[in-house]
């Protein structure tokens, strides 16, 4: 019997697949099947007849344990070492060794540890498999079952089969880690946010990630192979900003980087390019500059109607829309107001924009009526809310803004666009917080009009004490002093008229004092309004009758336009006031010969009552001044019904608290008063 031995080889412990691929991840068993069952066959048979033995086999290492893999011979003869230990095992030892062992007897042999050969005896050759870092993953054996001695050739046909089973997994396993590789890398370019693309020396494209794919299908001509193109002519392109239209028109913003492969010779081979779209952060710049440019817009207008066109400039250019409007509502009236628009430069059809909107008509209207943004993907469907003569004007998707202010929708912001467009969370929210900045600018304006009219009227009520109440009680003291004065004669012949002065004053005196504690009333919310059905025209015709008596053979004209009966909610005596004041104004400033027109009529949810005067028109930075109190117009005639100048303040006070409204208007023909108070309980 041959002395047993070891071949020479590396001292290392058993090394798994894993060790080999550090850090990908691997399974204890990632080796299975990398050497499939009927190779390992095929390379066991090989071993057998090299050797000139019955039987061989392959093994590979799993964590502790050697696992049959291939084997040629009697299956009977396996099954024992189908699944072994290293510790006490033949092949175990020529893993822990790193070389050959060789056995020509196991009975004599003191290395075999117990078991089925040790027991029956036999030869063993066996050689490791390395891998190609020289790592031991299994063992290449031939078996006999008598003893014998073996021979050189036949050791070496046993190592030499050990090396092609190390050749052949060191190639699978490159193969599988290529593979390995690849799919990481696939993985990785699919799960980008930019569009990845490759092509060869041809520039046929080789590689297009997913995020590439969608691009393409956004915009076919535009991103595909710009970068391609230039890079395969050695050219480097960074960070290049790329602006293409997008599936719907609106335009999308990219940023493309691009560079040649080159070969081992130096040589392009092909190209590579990547695509990020920018567009959302592009819009969200433009988002902020389009609030910078609302917010400058409004801290320096005067007015909501002043900085309109600023904002709507601002709003259309952000959002690469081609319109924009704001309306404001006027509620006694239920009607809401165009106050600003804005086209792009350039549009080449003027849009059709009407004056003002009923309640609940129209993009606006409706926007109004559910207080809620509204957005419209194409106008141009019927049923849309926009007029045909709008519709047709080329105009596509619409966006309906509310704003609110303090006491709730105070207007409506539109805007529209030239393409179809589906809705988007994030410009809905822009659109809303410039719909809050008007609403807080309006409602910062209208504090300071009251502040300011808080001033105005501490002033107008000192004023009032020193001329207004100083004037009757002059004439009263005048008059009453000749009264004192006259003898017996005076007293019959120019009594009654001295007393009928006097009289007169005392009464105007107390007309200024009763508007006067009624205007405070009002405005501190202590007058009771009982707001009860009333006819209202039937009000104004007993007011008309009664100043046409009074006035007697004035030359002044009283003209009217009344219904049979209109029926609102209010107070009937300070209505009654109110058309008395206005009555009596109007005829106060009409010249000679001239006409006071008296118009009421019902307007979808509002009573209007018009009154109007002949005389020239009121000019507009002194309208707003004669609601304030006390203030006179240079165009004032002294007529048969003195007024003591509270008449305005305080019907635009009562007919606030039946929240309506009043305001002056005119042209060169005259003057108009107008009141418009709602036709139901608020």
């Amino acid at each position: 019997m041959a002395t047993p031995g070891s071949r020479p080889g590396p001292a290392s412990g058993s090394h798994l697949l894993r060790d080999v691929l550090a850090g990908a991840a691997a399974r204890p068993d990632l080796h299975r099947g990398v050497l499939s069952s009927g190779t390992a066959d095929q390379l066991a048979a090989l071993t057998a007849r090299a050797a000139q033995t019955p039987s061989a086999c392959i093994q590979f290492v799993e964590g502790d344990r050697l696992r049959l893999y291939g084997s040629w011979g009697v299956s009977a003869d396996w099954d024992a070492i189908n699944d072994t230990t290293l510790d006490g095992s033949l092949g175990g030892m020529v893993v822990s060794s790193g070389g050959a062992v060789i056995v020509d007897d196991a009975t004599a042999d003191d290395r075999v540890p117990p078991g089925l050969v040790r027991q029956h005896g036999g030869a063993y050759l066996g050689y490791p498999v390395h891998d190609r870092l020289g790592h031991v993953l299994g063992v290449c054996c031939a078996y006999d079952l008598r003893p014998r001695e073996w021979s050189p050739e036949q050791i070496s046909a046993v190592a030499e089969a050990a090396a092609v089973a190390t050749l052949l997994i060191g190639e699978q396993l490159a193969r599988y880690e290529l593979e390995q590789q690849h799919r990481f890398l696939d993985a990785v370019l699919e799960s980008l946010h930019d569009g990845v693309t490759a092509c060869d020396a041809d520039g046929q494209v080789v590689f297009a990630n997913e995020r590439m794919r969608r691009l393409w299908a956004d915009d076919p001509d535009g991103t595909g192979e710009l970068g391609l193109v230039r890079a395969l002519r050695g050219e480097q392109v960074r960070d290049e900003p790329l602006t293409r239209p997008g599936r719907v028109r609106r335009n999308r913003h990219y940023l493309m980087d691009a560079q040649p492969i080159l070969g081992p010779d130096g040589r392009v081979v092909g190209a590579v390019q990547a695509v990020q779209d920018v567009t959302r952060q592009r819009r969200a710049e433009r988002f902020r500059s389009c609030e910078l440019a609302v917010t400058t817009a409004l801290a320096e207008a005067p007015s909501i109607e002043a900085a309109g066109p600023r904002v709507l400039a601002a709003v259309v250019a952000t959002l690469d829309w081609v319109h924009a409007e704001l309306w404001l509502v006027d509620a006694p009236a239920e009607v809401i107001r165009a106050v600003a628009r804005w086209s792009t430069p350039g549009w080449p059809t003027g849009i059709t924009v009407p004056d003002e909107l009923a309640y609940g008509q129209g993009l606006a209207g409706r926007a109004w009526q559910v207080d809620k943004p509204l957005w419209i993907r194409d106008v141009g469907r019927p049923q849309s809310l926009i007029s045909p003569d709008t519709a047709a004007e080329r105009l596509h998707t619409a966006l309906a803004i509310p704003v609110h202010d303090g006491t709730g929708t105070i207007g409506v912001l539109t805007v529209f666009a030239d393409a179809v467009e589906d809705p988007e969370d994030e410009l809905v929210a822009l659109m809303s917080g410039i719909g809050a900045h008007l609403g807080q600018f309006v409602e910062r304006r209208r504090v300071e009009d009251l502040q300011r009219q808080l001033v105005r009227s501490k002033n107008e009520y000192l004023a009032l004490i020193g001329h207004e109440l100083r004037t009757p009680l002059t004439s009263i003291s005048a008059y009453t002093e000749l009264l004192s004065e006259a003898d017996e004669a005076t007293l019959v012949r120019e009594g009654p008229r001295l007393i009928a002065v006097v009289e007169r004053n005392a009464l105007q005196l107390r007309e200024i004092i009763n508007e006067l504690l009624e205007l405070s009333a009002l405005d501190a919310g202590h007058a009771d309004v009982r707001r009860t059905p009333m006819d209202l025209a039937e009000v104004v015709r007993d007011v008309v009758d009664r100043t046409r008596v009074a006035i007697g053979q004035a030359p002044v004209v009283i003209d009217t336009d009344l219904p049979g009966e209109l029926i609102v909610p209010g107070d009937r005596d300070r209505l009654r006031h109110i058309v008395e004041n206005l009555l009596g104004s109007a005829i106060r400033y009409s010249p000679d010969g001239g006409h006071v027109e008296v118009r009421l009529r019902r307007t979808a949810r509002a009573a209007e009552l018009a009154v109007s005067d002949a005389a020239a028109d009121v000019p507009r930075i002194e309208r707003e001044q004669l609601f304030t109190g006390l203030y006179r117009t240079s165009r004032g005639h002294d007529r048969a019904l003195p007024g003591s100048g509270l008449g305005l303040t305080l019907s635009r006070a009562v007919v606030e608290r039946h929240h309506g409204s009043i305001e002056l208007t005119g042209d060169e023909t005259g003057t108009t008063v107008l009141v418009r108070l709602p036709l139901d309980v608020r």
